[in-house]
């Protein structure tokens, strides 16, 4: 079942989308609205729905405005304009944010439903990447000739540079061509956004650095292009499920029941032997 976030700021409008509207015949449940891009922009982050239903003129901050923040931070799901404004300026911004559709209200409910099943039917062919901590299979990528020369010099730079600052802006403009379409075909390519790869990679080295027992959690940071210690932390918390120091003292746990159970083995083969 397809989880569906309605940001609209017309009351009326909203609430009728939300309770009048037969979701579960679409294989469909509503799991939150906002009446504006900022409060959506929360949910985003903390909800993680599967299609994103907004508006696009809206106070504090806008539907167009709202998807992109939520673009550049890896979490913007399917993204659904609805507006009673048809201008091309919007439908432009809409096709430049990879919408999946530009719908004006009053919502044809079957129209709706169609969009929703061809969401789903695309949904089903998606490349489900590996989980965060592991990196990226550059092997499989690189041996590829028909990869895209604009998404190999991006894949290129992650795997060198990972601890430096990079954006998918900076790396548009090395290559003279535009965010939005370098965006989209690494995505394509890799069924993950720029800085969710970038964040694995990241997140590859500094486990593989916090494993080993060699290193601080500080220096861990600073190593791996994370920036200060309270965001490597956030970071690390949200994709491990545990601070790295809670990881580092099982692993160091670990090593040693390891290293007692070989200890107590030598003993008993040295008792043995006499």
């Amino acid at each position: 079942m397809q989880r569906v976030l309605i940001v609209e700021d017309e009351e009326i409008i909203r609430k009728g989308l939300v309770c009048t509207i037969d979701w579960a015949a679409m294989d469909c449940v509503v799991v939150g609205d906002a009446a504006d891009g900022a409060a959506g922009l929360e949910l985003l982050r903390t909800m993680h729905p599967d299609i994103l239903l907004t508006d696009i003129r809206m106070p504090r901050m806008d539907g167009i405005t709202m998807a992109e923040h939520a673009r550049d931070e890896g979490i913007l799901p399917q993204l659904i304009f609805l507006t009673s404004y048809a201008e091309f300026d919007y439908a432009k911004k809409a096709i430049e944010l990879h919408a999946a559709d530009y719908l004006l209200k009053p919502v044809n409910e079957e129209e709706l439903a169609a969009l929703l099943h061809r969401l789903a039917e695309h949904g089903k062919e998606k490349i489900e990447p590996a989980p965060l901590s592991e990196g990226l299979d550059w092997a499989r990528y690189f041996s590829d000739e028909g990869l895209n020369p604009y998404v190999r010099h991006a894949m290129e730079r992650i795997r060198s540079d990972y601890h430096e600052k990079l954006s998918i802006e900076q790396l548009a403009e090395e290559a003279g061509v535009s965010a939005s379409y370098l965006s989209r075909k690494f995505k394509e390519t890799t069924g993950q956004t720029f800085l969710e790869a970038l964040t694995r990679e990241r997140l590859h080295k500094a486990v593989n650095q916090l494993a080993s027992g060699k290193y601080r959690v500080y220096e861990v940071a600073e190593a791996n292009g994370f920036g200060d210690y309270k965001n490597f932390c956030s970071v690390f918390k949200k994709y491990m499920h545990t601070s790295p120091r809670a990881f580092m003292q099982e692993r160091q746990k670990n090593r040693t029941v390891l290293w007692n159970a070989a200890l107590f083995s030598r003993i008993s083969d040295s008792l043995g032997n006499r």
